[in-house]
């Protein structure tokens, strides 16, 4: 039998819901898990109970808790009729349950049980599993009768449950964070990250219960303090930004100020100054025949301590020339001599033809800006260490990661001391690539004049068919009775520089279901299309129709052909236009298309990529779990490619890599990837760990950001931490008063102001620009495969997800929270809650009648001492991936397979009805909300449109009487006696509605007349 058991801590409630009729309520929590139930304590007159009691529950097959759920219904007891009422309920799935070591106190808003149910408040819990065989599952759930009568009972003496290293909720005694954290679940994914390491919790003697209701409580357990950054809502301490405080190239980093050291800086001052020995392998010359048909297939291995490497063999050639060089790591070198030996190739055993050894401590070292150093020739020495025919060039050098040779190197930390395949170095190195510079291809297809068709008597029922790549679109089919068709369409395509690509016109007749006849065709060389950088008229042109792709694509042979059907086009490159291949929330440039708008730079952006530590392994090699991890950055048209790290969970890379900025209100993207050229990778594509956003706005001048980002990631499983990377960033201004200037202009170029895109076209235009880009990357060397470039481009992030639908919604409540909070207190200042508040708010409601004038300084000098009492609190280290923002730690299984699943969809077709009938669920709700404003706004539209005679009558006599009143009394006046009415002591108020709105409430709508 198993020894697996769930533990829940029933810790506290808060704000809850008063339902005994006197403002409180007798709250008590029914646990529900595996056909087990378990009662807590009942609280007398609480709203904000505190429980503190534990329970175990037995887990009857281990394999099975993921798809188990844990269930806590709160009840008020009512004593009248010894009966519950319902306050609320939560839910937790079994992808949510951690080991002790993991769990953490969580505050859950409590879930309504219908539509109209009134529930609110939260409940802390803490759940987590263990298989300590000491630990006795709790007693069962006594009946209803000996549980809601709690002081009837005698409670025996027990010993209370003694858990060391509890890990306490930070918001026990946080009443503004509790108010924060609402509405917010915790699900946490099943992980194994954690700083200590428990297997279970200790054993815990259980006593002699009588089934009461007090026997299930445990001693309440005192609190730890977990230190947490502040600001934004809370997540676990595993998920936040930590500072660091590293020694850099330019000193050490302390609070975002670097503190100068006795060595020297370099110009990589925001990576750690690592030391390689560079080995330049240019070429041999007269070597030595080895074969006996005279021939020699050379190649050169550098051989130091466990590490080697090779360049690619020559087949009989006595003159290689290689060029290659070699970078070893100056700490893992474990030996002073370094031999480079020139082999012969061979089938069975490469032959050895000779060798140039060198001493370590005699090796020069260059310190840029020196230029290179010059390649010398060495005589090869054979294994009597005496000299032999051939020499090879090559320069050996000490260096650090700014030299120049760094990134086309063959780096020894980035590949395992045993394999010196030339064929993987290939892949593993860094390199930077440049996005292709996009534009927008506007084609206006105008009208066609004489058309031939197969059969006389038959209208034509036409439509241009229009194709860039494989980008293609169609205009809306016309049927004319004349040949010349008119269709007035604008279709706009994505085509990068240079142009290779044609655009292609066919005019096609559909002639019957799924049959299309093709009148002809047009070919448009894309690099002959009239660019432009504003909304001047393009001259159109005609356009000869051939009937034949090879006619169309000889330009001469319409102009020798007297008779041919044509197209009035009107063609165009749209530099104006900033083509979007990111979302304009987090994109990295907002430059236009055309080079002559661009604005100078306003900045320079550095960034550090120090190291990665804790990362999970993504395939296993030799029995062991490995990855072979890379970083890559996007900002504005550059990309970056840090080397792969092969065989390691926690890689050190100390590149650094440098952004000209033009608008601040940008975003770096940074992504960690595992390659899958090395081997072990599933599906032979590079699997995603994680990335990170910085918002350029975000940042101070000068200061330098070391954090510890984690890497979350979405899985269908839930959201999961898969390590940390370490960044080193600064931004630094080189024109504050342009940088200042941005701020009042447009986010996006004039273009898309003056002729705006749909959001239709912004959607697919994105999509295709996306994959434009992804062919282009992919095809550099080492490739930047097209799933990298999708993940780094959120490109499926406008596609539908529960998950993000609620995020959003709760991300609107979190911004109008405010609202709602100063609609309260003005709520009580109305029911004399504080007399002295609301006194003090009738003394300023005068003062600011009397003195109109005063009203808008009072507004923005409130805000701005608002504005400084906040920069006290203001954000030190750049905003994060928040999972309760995102709605991550909260969201469902199906909600997740949802999400991840294809479009179109791959389900089953009754889990398909199944979301589709909650999707008609959530939209029915949305229909009811958009109906109830559209009948409110009806109502005021009747109020003069005398569809109730009676209620217009009464209105117009109303308008007249208000305005003889207002023309003789002064405003003042009237705003004082609104003003005090509207405040007016509750004791001069009536439980009914007012009388404006009972009138308005009677108004007629037009929900009457829908069907």
């Amino acid at each position: 039998m198993s020894n697996l058991k769930l533990g829940v801590e029933v810790v506290s409630a808060h704000d809850l819901v008063p339902k005994d009729g006197q403002g409180s309520s007798n709250a008590f929590v029914e646990l529900h898990f595996d056909g087990q139930r378990f009662r807590t304590t009942t609280k007398e007159k609480d709203l904000n109970p505190v429980w503190n009691e534990t329970f175990y529950f037995n887990v009857s097959d281990p394999n099975n808790l993921p798809s188990l759920a844990l269930d806590a219904f709160m009840y008020n007891h009512v004593k009248a009729n010894n009966s519950k009422s319902f306050l609320g309920k939560v839910r937790l799935t079994g992808t949510s349950f951690v080991p002790y070591s993991d769990a953490v106190v969580l505050h859950y808003p409590l879930e309504k049980r219908t539509f109209l149910s009134r529930v609110k408040g939260e409940l802390g819990l803490k759940v987590f599993f263990t298989d300590d065989p000491s630990i006795k599952i709790s007693n069962p759930l006594p009946a209803v009768e000996s549980s809601v009568h709690t002081e009837s009972y005698s409670r025996e003496p027990q010993q209370p449950v003694e858990i060391p290293n509890v890990i306490p909720n930070p918001f026990q005694d946080d009443k503004a964070e509790r108010k924060r954290t609402l509405h917010t679940f915790h699900h946490l994914p099943n992980s194994k990250v954690s700083q200590q390491q428990h297997s279970s919790p200790p054993a815990a003697p259980q006593p002699t219960m009588n089934y009461g209701a007090y026997e299930m409580r445990s001693e309440p357990q005192r609190p730890k303090i977990m230190n947490m950054f502040s600001g934004s809502p809370s997540q676990p301490a595993d998920y936040t930004l930590k500072e660091t405080s590293p020694f850099l190239g330019g000193g050490r980093i302390v609070g975002g100020r670097v503190i100068r050291g006795d060595r020297p800086t370099s110009t990589y001052d925001l990576v750690e100054q690592m030391t390689y020995l560079f080995v330049r392998v240019v070429k041999a010359r007269d070597l030595p025949s080895m074969d006996v048909t005279g021939s020699l297939d050379p190649y050169v291995e550098v051989k130091l301590g466990n590490y080697k490497g090779s360049t690619k063999h020559y087949e009989k050639k006595q003159n290689p020339e290689w060029n290659d060089v070699f970078a070893f790591a100056r700490d893992r070198v474990q030996a002073s001599v370094m031999d480079v030996v020139v082999k012969d190739k061979d089938m069975l055993k490469d032959d050895f033809v000779g060798i140039v050894r060198f001493d370590l401590n005699e090796i020069p070292t260059r310190v840029p800006p020196d230029s290179p150093l010059a390649p010398e020739w060495y005589r090869l020495e054979n294994k009597k260490r005496e000299k032999s025919n051939g020499e090879l060039m090559l320069a050996v050098w000490y260096g650090t990661q700014a030299d120049e040779a760094f990134s086309d190197a063959w780096h020894s930390d980035a590949i395992s001391p045993t394999d010196s395949s030339s064929n993987v170095s290939t892949h593993i190195r860094s390199k930077v690539y440049t996005s292709p510079r996009l534009w927008y291809v506007r084609v206006c297809v105008i009208e066609a004049q004489d058309l031939i068709l197969s059969e006389k008597n038959r209208i034509p029922d036409a439509y241009v068919k229009v194709q860039i790549g494989n980008q293609i679109l169609k205009t809306k089919p016309t049927q004319s009775r004349s040949l010349n068709p008119v269709w007035n369409e604008d279709l706009i395509f994505v085509a990068s520089e240079p142009f290779d690509d044609h655009l292609i016109l066919s005019i096609e007749d559909r002639v019957g279901p799924n049959k299309d006849e093709t009148f002809g065709k047009v070919v448009i060389a894309l690099n002959s299309v009239e660019k432009r950088a504003d909304d001047r008229i393009v001259r159109d042109r005609w356009f000869h129709i051939e009937k034949s792709m090879s006619a169309a694509l000889d330009g001469e042979q319409a102009k020798k052909d007297k008779f041919s059907s044509r197209i009035h086009l009107r063609v165009c490159l749209d530099g104006g236009y900033h083509v979007l291949d990111e979302s304009t929330y987090y994109s990295s440039d907002l430059r236009p298309s055309a080079k002559q708008l661009w604005r100078p730079p306003v900045g320079v952006l550095e960034l550090g990529i120090l190291n990665a530590d804790g990362l999970h392994p993504m395939k296993t090699r030799d029995g062991k779990g490995t990855s072979d991890i890379y970083c890559v950055a996007k900002y504005g048209h550059k990309w970056v490619r840090t080397r792969t790290i092969i065989n390691s969970l926690s890689p050190k890379y100390n590149e650094q890599y440098t952004w000209e900025v033009f608008d601040p209100a940008t975003v770096l993207t940074v992504g960690v990837f595992d390659n899958c050229h090395i081997g072990g990778s599933d599906g032979n594509k590079d699997i995603k760990i994680g990335k990170v956003r910085v918002r350029i706005s975000t940042l101070e001048t000068g200061r330098v950001y070391t954090h510890s980002y984690p890497l979350l990631i979405l899985q269908p499983s839930g959201v999961k931490k898969m390590g940390e990377l370490h960044l080193a960033i600064r931004f630094s201004s080189t024109s504050f008063t342009n940088m200042m200037y941005l701020y009042t202009r447009p986010l996006l170029p004039k273009m898309h102001y003056v002729r705006p895109l749909s959001v239709m076209q912004q959607d697919m235009l994105r999509h295709q620009a996306v994959n434009v880009v992804a062919a282009r990357l992919s095809r550099a060397e080492p490739p930047l495969r097209k799933e990298v470039v999708e993940y780094m481009t959120d490109v499926n992030s406008h596609l539908w997800s529960m998950r993000r639908s609620k995020a959003n919604f709760f991300r609107l409540m979190s911004v109008f929270s405010g609202l709602f909070a100063v609609g309260k207190w003005f709520g009580e200042v109305c029911m004399w809650r504080n007399p002295i508040t609301t006194g003090l708010v009738h003394l300023l409601f005068v003062m600011l009648v009397c003195f109109p004038e005063l009203i808008l300084p009072t507004v923005f000098l409130y805000m701005f001492l608002i504005g400084l009492w906040n920069y006290r609190f203001r954000p030190r280290y750049p905003p994060h991936m928040n999972t309760r923002i995102s709605y991550a730690d909260a969201v469902h299984p199906d909600e997740l397979d949802e999400e991840f699943d294809s479009f179109p969809t791959t389900r089953n077709p009754d889990l398909v009805r199944l979301r589709y009938d909650r999707l008609r669920s959530v939209a029915g709700r949305i229909q009811t909300v958009v109906g109830d404003v559209a009948t409110q706004a009806e109502r005021v539209q009747g109020l003069l449109s005398w569809r109730d005679p009676r209620a217009t009558t009464i209105f117009v006599l109303f308008c007249l009487v208000a305005a003889i009143v207002l023309y003789v009394t002064p405003f003042q006046v009237l705003a004082l006696l609104g003003g005090f009415y509207f405040m007016r002591h509750p004791r001069l108020r009536h439980k009914t509605p007012s009388v404006p709105i009972n009138f308005f409430r009677r108004l007629p709508a037009r929900t009457d007349s829908m069907l």
